[in-house]
Order: C-alpha cells, then structure tokens, then sequence
C-alpha cells in the first residue's frame, strides 16, 4: 500500500462512470465541476461513506447500535484511506435551546469558569455577598480592638408577621434566656406578646463576650450554634455600637435573599436549576401581538378586528360590537387610530367587568342580556390555554409573535444566575458580545492571584475556541445567537472551528462548499485555516466552485463533462497550473481566463422610480436609508454578518409581503417602505426545502406533475377504464401501491446496522399499483416518466407545450439531471433554490413582481452561474425588479445597481457604505467589495 495517495478505482455511485483516481494524501484537494457532474457522489458517497463505514466495523456491536451505519458505497477498491470527518452543510438543529455558544461547547467551559471564580451579588439590592466559614468569621471578629464588648444573636426570624408565640416557647424551652425582637432586648420569662399584623425580628442572644485572648473556642462555639439555629446566619454586635451579619451561604443580609451554592447547573437555561421560570429558558414567549389582532388603520365595519371573521348582520360578534358602540359612544365606521386609545385599549382589554347591554337574535327570537366584554387579548389568551383542538391552537397562534421574556429580558437565565459576574459582567452580557469583543475581554480580564491560578485551563480553552471561530470568519456572531437562525455556510464553519479545536492529525476531512456566505475578505481567512489543518498532518477533499480556493489548493480533479448521465467522469487532476492548461477542463479554461463571464456592455438605467426602505433598525442596522431601483437587477453586498439578510429578507421582503401578499409576519423595525405602489407581487426564493418529504419532488412542486397526471388520464385506455387525474397520484388511495403507501420503497429498521430501504416487493418500486401501470402514453407508464430526468422528459414532451414550458425552465437553472421524482429531501439548498427560481420562471410575469433571492449561485459551477446571471436578466428585461444578496463577484459585476453593508460584521456593520453601479462602488475607499471589484471590472 503507497501510503502518500488514497487510490480509488471502479467507482460507481450516482453517477460515477467506474472512475480510477488517485488522491494525494496530507495536502488539499479540491473537487470540482458542473453541478450534478458527481462531485459529491465521490466525495460523499464515495470516500467519506466508505471511511466512516470501516470505522464503525471496527466498534463492538453494542456500540454500532448507536450509531447510523453507512451502506457499502458501489466501489471495486479503495486503499490508503483514513478515519474521515464530514463537514456538511446541513442545518439540522431547529432546536430553540440550541446556541452558538451550546454548539460550540464554549458556554459549557462559561458555566465552569462562572461557577468557580464569579462574584455574587445580591440580585435585589446589587450589594455583593460571600460566604464565609466559621473560622473566617472567627479571625474577622478577632480583628475588633481588645476588650470589646460583643453578643452573638441568631436570627431565627426576619420581617415575618405573626405573634410567633410556639417559637419564643420552643426558645425558652431550648434553655435561651434573651431575644433582641424589634431591636429591643426582651427577658424570656416574662410574658411577651407581639401584634399579629406587624413584620417582626426575633433574635436568640446566644452569647456575651469580651475579646480577648484565648475567647476563640468560646467564640468559635457560640457561631456555630447560631448558624444551626438561623440557617447559617449570624449578627455579632457590638454592645451600644455596629453589627455585622456574617453567612455561611451566599447572603444577602439587607434584603434577607439566600442564594444556594454556586455550581455550573446554575448558568444552564436547560436545566431546572438555572432556567428562567418564566419563558423556561427560551428567553422569547409566544405572544398575543397587538399589530396582528387589530389594523388600526380600518374602521370595525371595514374589518380592522383581524380575529373576528364574522360580522354579518345577526352573529353575536355584530351585536357585541354595536353594544359596545352604544355604552362608549364610539362610531363603527371610524377608523380607529382616529377613536384614540382609550377606543383601543377597550377593544384589546375589555372594559374592565363593567356590564352594557347587547341585543342579539337566538333562534330568530331577539334576547337581551348585560354582558361584559372581557377583550381580544384577554379572550384569544384564554382561549388559547383552554382548547384541546390542534386546529385552535394554530389558529391562535396566527395572532402571536414571538417577544422578549419580560422577567428576565432575553437572558434566559434566574435572577439569581444573572447576579453573578466576572469582570463586572454577567455570563448573558458576554454571550451577547460579538466573538471579537469577547476576546479581547477575556484577554484583558484582571483576576486575583488564586482565580488566576483556578480558571487557567478553562480561560486557555475559551479563548482557544473563539480564536478558531474568528479565524473562519465568525467574528460578528455572539455566543448568545440561536443556532436554528445561522445560514448553511455559518453552521459549516462552526463545526469546522470546532473540528480546529479538537487538534487531530492524521484526519480526512470533508468539506463542502465552506465558502458558501463568505465575502472574499473573509474567504481569505478561511483559506488560512484549512491550509493550518493541512499543514499540521490531514488530508483535506473541498468540494468547491470558488475560484480563490481553487488557485489556493495543491491539487484539483475536475468532473464532468456536464450533469446527470452526462458527468461521472475525471475531465481533468492536477495542480492549478496544470488544470489551467489542460483544454478539457471547462473549470481550467475558466481559471485561466480563456473562458470568463463578461461584463454587460450597458447597463439598465435607473428612472425616478424606487423602493425606499426608511429607518432600518432591526438586529445591527443602524437607521439606515435606502433606495432600490424598479425594474432593475440590484445586488446586496458586504461582509458577513454585515446586515444584508436582516435588510432584505426580515425588512424588505417581509414589509412588502405584509403589504402586498397579506403574509402575518412582522417585519424587523424601520419607519416605512415606500414605492410599493410600482409593484403587484412579491416572490422570495430562499433555499429552504420545496417539501419535508420523500413525496415531494420537482414534478409536484412545479405543477407539471398535474399537466402530466392530465395527459394520461386523456389516453383511450384510462377512458375507458374510467380513470380520472386522481388516479395517477401517488398520494392518494386508488392509483397507487397501498403495500407502500405509494412510497415505492418500505423501511426495514436493523438494530445495529444502517437501516435498510428496500424496494416494495408488490410494485418493485413504482409506486403505483398493476392497473394503474397498465395505462401508457407513447410506450411509458406514469412511473417511468417519474424516473426520467428533466433533459429526457422535455424531449418526450416536447409536443405539449404546457408541459414542454415549465420543464424548458427546470433546464434553463442548469437542473436537467435531476429526476422528474426526484425526492425534495435528496435536493441540496442550491437545487431547491432553482426548483423554485423555475417554477417563478414559468409563471407569467405581470412585470411588475418584486424577486428576492437569497445567495442563488450555492452550488453553482462558473458556467451554471453564468446561466443564471442570464435568467436573472431575463427577469429584469421584463421590467421586473430583482434584489439578489451575494458575495459572488461574477454577478455583483454583471448587476445594474449595488448597494454595499459594511463596513464590518457584527455590531460594527449595519451601515450603508457604498451604492450605485458596480463602476461608482469599485471607487470607493470605504468598501471591501469595491477592493475586489476593482481587479475584476
């Protein structure tokens, strides 16, 4: 075996064409070529899934049972290979408890170094408190000038109402001869007698003693049966002079609070010891919103109580609101932002259990009763916790939004969690710091000598993490971010930081596009961290399309010549130099600038007609105002982290869906959007997922499915069987294989091997059933034309021209080697991006629809990219307005307006820093964009 390379021959997976290839070993490789070339399909499905599946063999079969078995990839030989890591970029954690910081483990080393060298403060009063053993408050007491007069007193009872007459009994009986109640001294043979209603103090005179030396013991004694007495309190008095109270827990004595011993459960907001009882740790509670119950703008008549459907003449709801109308004097056809609050508050919050009369028709009969309107808050509320039926709830749920806990402001932790602090801060204040700004905290952190020596090894861990998460360019995240809101490329790089940290050698890594979301500056800083990872001792395979990783690896293997059944095989391997120069490389004839995306001879001008977005402040925005082209193709740039999500999708697009779409999201803050008058519709295409299951695909997504399901329920022999469009449906009872539930596949679950999909033995994975298979149009079943690619069904369709156009636009994204049934859940982002985009595409355009595309060129090969920069001009040429935010030079340069955030990530962003064509930006000083920019243009 040559133990400097990973030779692979015959394989097959996908649609790999029996491929031999060697990679070198200890150095970085990167994958390349079109998309659905079969990049992945060698990577993934090849190497990493053979990898992992050796290493699991090698466990016991105790141990295999918890772990997912990986099926022998369709490969004659692999040799040379080593324990392999995949870093994807799936984001499977929709956890709400999860966080950057749980992610990454850094909160985790936060808990301990909190627990064991925080200062507590009272979270009342802000005083701080410690505790003290018996013999440190033995040598503080010690300290008082000779011959001080002292007592020691228990208190056993502090600011409790109550005649407390079974304790001072219990007192005396104990063998106590003094209490001090209300400051004053009392003897306990005499008859004491305390008023019932008045907040008293009882304390037990437990001794009286002059300082001197040898007391200790005496002392040491009367402290002891004073903290057993008082639950580890103590006042040591001087006679006619101070008195200081000491704990043996953490204390406060002015506000009577016992804080329990501080340990790392007590920083947990998943754990029943730290959480906050409120929100119970999620720091955010599902609200009734105001904005999504009433539009203020609208009279009642005109519909402004949004949760109220039915105000028909005669329902209940049409007579309550008149008799309110009656009782307050309030017009029903006045909008009521002109009634004024009190109008208002009445409608959310009821009038308070005052009773006014309502005339209503039961049964055609007219009853009155006195009534008292509880209010839609209140009503909706109730509601809410009183139903059983899903169904409410989620209707319910419509009117709620998610709002900060009001008692611990976020935090997600108990009061008493949040009164401990380091550096003066609490561990929410510094998980809510960018990663930038805590590490400078943690490097100028001033602790006493013995904290210094017991945080050492937790502060070398925590600041060894947040350097690998700023090395990959994370800087701007802070650990207190829910890791369900981080993009693909984010998640990727935390688990690669994570990966950094662990220091293994010997690794091979797997990567798939880390640069997806970077800017090139920060690319720069990626780059640097998977060269360390090579340099100290792995093998690192990057499936990657950006042109800067790709100069910057040791080796590359170019797949193609294109996608599906036309790729699957080496076009191409060597260094960059060597790639450059080699004429079948499409990736090679790009590198060297023999192929290149141009620059458009003109571009569209921009007329007196714009969206203006006024007032941004959501998240790291800072106020700030902007201007957007109609009918032109605009890009969003800037760093990571620079605001550009929160700008156009959480403002732009969720203010002009609320207008337009009448979508119940709320939009982050700003003043106004205006020009929404210039457009008719709004599309957002992001890369979720087109469906949660294996029973959505592209067919259905994009309706062709249904044209399809049409045709064969047109052919004579479904005439005459009688058969409808439903019959064809894999969904639905009739047509399909009930074996499989339509499914085509059944799931077999193995104790500890990978579970086993097997196809269904009735239909053999057809999904349908035998009748219905019997039906064909030109020689196909249903089935097969679900098993066909995009490519093979636009040629079998080519004479129907409702079919023919919307796979024309599957085609025209660059998807034609996907399968018309194709599972969603086996689409990666970028393809579901495109499903999408197609599906747009294939619609007619009034030309006056607003696009929003979120990072489109994921995934996307040089030439798949420059296809798509011409679809998004088709879509601008048709008078369309197109908003698209990416990091992608290519497309920044080919797009008629830019507006660039910046000038950093995090809370050093958020400003517009540059805007204009790509020619006006590349001059500026300010921008990061326009350094990159002015190399390209």
């Amino acid at each position: 075996m040559e133990r400097d390379k990973i030779i692979i021959k015959g394989a097959r997976e996908n649609n790999l064409k029996n491929i031999d290839i060697e990679i070198p070993r200890n150095k970085f490789v990167v994958l390349t070529g079109l998309s659905g070339s079969g990049k992945s399909s060698l990577a993934f499905d090849t190497i990493y899934a053979e990898g992992q599946r050796r290493y699991v063999e090698s466990l016991s079969a105790y141990a295999r049972q918890f772990l997912g078995q990986m099926d022998k990839p369709d490969v004659d030989y692999i040799e040379g290979l080593s324990p392999a890591i995949s870093i994807d970029q799936k984001t499977t954690n929709k956890n709400p408890r999860s966080t950057v910081g749980t992610v990454t483990e850094i909160y985790d080393y936060l808990r301990l170094l909190y627990a064991r060298v925080g200062t507590v403060y009272c979270p009342s009063c802000g005083k701080e408190i410690e505790k003290q053993s018996v013999d440190q408050m033995v040598d503080k007491i010690m300290t008082f000038p000779e011959r001080t007069k002292l007592q020691v007193l228990a208190p056993v009872i502090r600011g409790r109402k109550g005649e407390h007459a079974k304790l001072l009994e219990k007192i005396k009986k104990d063998g106590f001869v003094r209490v001090r109640i209300d400051g004053e001294i009392h003897e306990l043979e005499e008859e004491i007698k305390l008023q019932k209603n008045i907040k008293h103090n009882i304390e037990i005179i437990v001794d009286r003693l002059i300082i001197k030396e040898g007391i200790e013991g005496r002392l040491s004694d009367s402290i002891e049966t004073s903290l057993k007495l008082a639950e580890g309190l103590v006042i040591i008095q001087e006679i006619d002079g101070e008195e200081s109270l000491f704990s043996e827990n953490f204390a406060c004595p002015d506000c009577n609070l016992s804080i329990e011993e501080i340990t790392p459960r007590m920083f947990s907001f998943n754990s029943p010891f730290g959480k906050c009882e409120k929100c119970d740790g999620l720091g955010n509670l599902m609200e009734i919103s105001r904005e999504l119950v009433l539009d203020t703008t609208l009279s009642i008549n005109q519909g402004a109580i949004k949760s109220w459907k039915n105000l028909k003449e005669e329902s209940w709801s049409r007579s309550l609101v008149e008799g309110l109308s009656n009782k307050y004097d309030f017009d029903l056809d006045t909008p009521l932002e002109e009634l004024g609050e009190d109008i208002i508050d009445l409608i959310l919050y009821g009038n308070r259990g005052e009773k006014f009369q309502v005339n209503f028709v039961r049964d055609g009969e007219k009853s009155t009763i006195m009534y008292h309107f509880e209010g839609l808050i209140p009503n909706l509320k109730r509601r809410y916790l009183e139903t059983a039926s899903d169904y409410m709830r989620g209707e319910i749920e419509s009117y709620m939004s998610d709002k900060k806990c009001s008692k611990c402001k976020g935090a997600r932790l108990r009061p008493e969690s949040l009164s401990v602090k380091i550096g003066g801060l609490s561990i929410d204040k510094v998980c809510s710091m960018p990663i930038r700004e805590e590490i400078k905290f943690f490097q100028s952190l001033d602790l006493s000598d013995k904290n210094k020596k017991i945080s050492e090894q937790i502060l070398k861990e925590i600041k060894e993490r947040l350097s690998f998460l700023a090395d990959v360019g994370l800087d701007y995240l802070d650990l207190s971010r829910a890791a369900s809101t981080l993009s693909g490329g984010e998640s990727q790089r935390i688990r690669l930081a994570t990966q950094i940290g662990s220091s293994l050698v010997g690794v091979l890594y797997i990567l798939d596009e880390p640069s997806i979301g970077l800017h090139q500056r920060d690319n720069d800083r990626l780059l640097a961290t998977l060269k360390n990872l090579r340099d100290i001792g792995n093998t690192l395979i990057v499936v990657e399309h950006d042109e800067d990783t790709m100069r910057e690896a040791d080796y590359i293997i170019d797949i193609g010549p294109g996608a599906g059944a036309h790729g699957g095989e080496i076009m191409a391997k060597g260094t960059p130099e060597e790639i450059m120069l080699n004429e079948n490389s499409l990736t090679g004839q790009y590198l060297s600038g023999r192929k290149k995306i141009e620059v458009p001879e003109e571009r569209r001008k921009a007329e007196n007609e714009y969206i203006e977005i006024k007032g941004a402040k959501e998240n790291n925005l800072k106020n700030v105002n902007v201007k957007l082209p109609i009918g032109l193709f605009t890009c969003v740039t800037g760093v990571s982290g620079s605001g550009k999500s929160t700008l156009v999708n959480d403002i732009l697009y969720k203010g002009a869906a609320k207008k337009i779409n009448r979508i119940k999201d709320n939009p982050g803050i700003h003043k106004e959007i205006l020009g929404l008058e210039y457009i008719d519709k709004v599309v957002d295409i992001d890369q979720s997922p087109i469906g949660r299951t294996p029973r959505s695909n592209s067919a259905t997504y994009t309706g062709v499915f249904d044209s399809i399901r049409e045709i064969f329920s047109q052919t004579s022999e479904s005439k005459m069987k009688g058969y409808k469009p439903g019959r064809f449906s894999f969904n639905v009872k009739g047509g399909r294989c009930e074996a499989c539930s339509g499914d085509g596949i059944i799931k077999i679950e193995m104790q500890f091997l990978s579970d086993v999909y097997i196809p269904c033995e009735v239909c053999k994975g057809s999904r349908y059933n035998r009748e219905t298979l019997e039906v064909k149009y030109k020689g196909k079943t249903i089935s097969d034309v679900l098993n066909m690619t995009i490519e093979e069904a636009l040629e079998f369709f080519e004479n129907i021209p409702k079919i023919k156009n919307k796979l024309q636009t599957l085609n025209d994204v660059g998807l034609s080697y996907i399968k018309l049934g194709q599972p969603s859940t086996q689409l990666s982002g970028g393809e579901a991006q495109r499903v999408k985009l197609a599906t747009e595409l294939s619609k007619r355009s009034t030309g006056k629809t607003l696009y929003i595309l979120d990072e489109p060129t994921t995934g996307l090969h040089i030439e798949d990219v420059s296809r798509l920069i011409g679809i998004i001009q088709r879509l601008a040429q048709g008078g369309n307005t197109v908003v698209i935010i990416e990091h992608n030079l290519d497309v920044i340069k080919c797009a008629d307006y830019l507006v660039d955030l910046g000038p950093e990530g995090g809370d050093k962003g958020g400003e517009i820093v540059a805007y204009g064509t790509p020619e006006e930006v590349s001059k500026s000083e300010k921008s990061y964009t326009a350094k990159y920019l002015r190399k390209i243009l």
